[in-house]
Parts: structure tokens; sequence; C-alpha cells
């Protein structure tokens, strides 16, 4: 791509480094920033760097929060007695965008997955047996895309809990196998999780 402006492609190189934009996606986005006012422009990127510099992980979740406490977990009015697990931020706003749980969550960070090197050590999996160690949480919704090592996951993190006196459900099979949970319709992932069922633990 020959462009005019050295500041042009350094805007354009930037851009494209983000997942799921291309090089003439980006020179769109940096051509229609070059007709906004300085200050627009100027607000774009104060919002982006203060963003990233202070936003924080909720230290109970792991959510992501402007605070030591997200918003989710603030909120008294949710089920303090439901967890539900699930891989990544995007799932929570997943099933949030459902309208159809009202519990509170805990986000691994992803799911053990030996062939690229993550095992439950790289997980939060440690916090969730602390949270749940208290005794007040009745039962744990295992919310995990239905792929093998989502599977692994759930298996491993249910062989770990087996002595806490809790229910361990999975979300119904409305989410087909193999695919991911964040790209599930709203429908779907609402009824799989009304419709969670108990989770059949292999010893």
């Amino acid at each position: 791509m020959n462009l005019s402006s050295k500041l042009l492609e350094e805007a354009v190189n930037a851009f494209a480094s983000l997942p799921g934009i291309g090089k003439k996606t980006a020179l769109r986005l940096v051509l229609h920033l070059v007709t906004r006012e300085v200050e627009t422009v100027d607000q774009f990127g104060d919002a982006i760097v203060k963003m990233r510099r202070e936003i924080k992980s909720c230290k109970v979740c792991h959510n992501l929060s402007d605070e030591e406490l997200c918003n989710i977990c603030r909120d008294q009015r949710r089920d303090q007695q439901v967890i539900c697990v699930v891989e990544s931020i995007r799932d929570v706003m997943a099933i949030e965008d459902t309208g159809q749980y009202r519990g509170m969550y805990h986000v691994l960070g992803g799911v053990i997955s030996p062939l690229e090197g993550i095992g439950p050590g790289e997980l939060t999996i440690d916090s969730l047996e602390q949270r749940l160690a208290a005794g007040e949480v009745r039962e744990v919704v295992m919310a995990i895309s239905p792929t093998i090592e989502g599977e692994t996951t759930i298996f491993y993190i249910s062989k770990r809990l087996k002595d806490l006196d809790l229910k361990i459900s999975t979300i119904a099979r409305g989410v087909s196998f193999g695919g991911e949970l964040e790209y599930a319709d709203e429908l779907t992932l609402g009824r799989s999780i009304v419709a969670r069922v108990p989770y059949q633990r292999q010893e």
C-alpha cells in the first residue's frame, strides 16, 4: 500500500494490527479520523490510553472493572449463591446480553490446553476454589465452550471441587459441540443457561 504520508502509513499499520481489521479497513478508519476535528481525535485517543492505563481486573471474579470490584460483584441484587464459570470476559458479556442470568461470575482466563502450553496453573482455578471454600455458594454453572479443551477443563475443575457441598451444572447443549460460546446467538445461549443440567462427574 503506497501512501503519500509516513504518518498516515504508521496510523494505518497501527489499526491493521488489531484483530479482524485489514489494511483497507484500517485505511478507511484513518481517513475518517483525518477529516475530524483535532479535539475529537484527541478525545478518541485519550479514551483509549485512559482505558488501557486505568482498567483493572476485578479482584474477585477477574472481569474487567474500573475499580477493585466490578459492577456485577458489587450488585447486591444478584444471586450470590450461584457462580457461572466462563473462559473469557467476552463470555460474560455474551451471557449478560441474554438477560437470563442474575448470579455471579468467575473468569478462568482460558481453558486447559496442553498443546498451547496452558495448564491449570495459568488459569484462575485456585481463586475459584478459594471463593467456594467459604461455603456460601450452592451452585457452580460451567458455561464453558463445548470443545475438547472445554470438556477437559470442566472435568478437571469438577474433580477439584468434588469434596465441596455444592451443585455443579453445565449449560444445556443448545450450544453445538465444538462451537465458541461468544458466537452463539442470544436466544440459544439464554436457553442454555436457563436449562442447565447437573454435571455428571466421571471418576
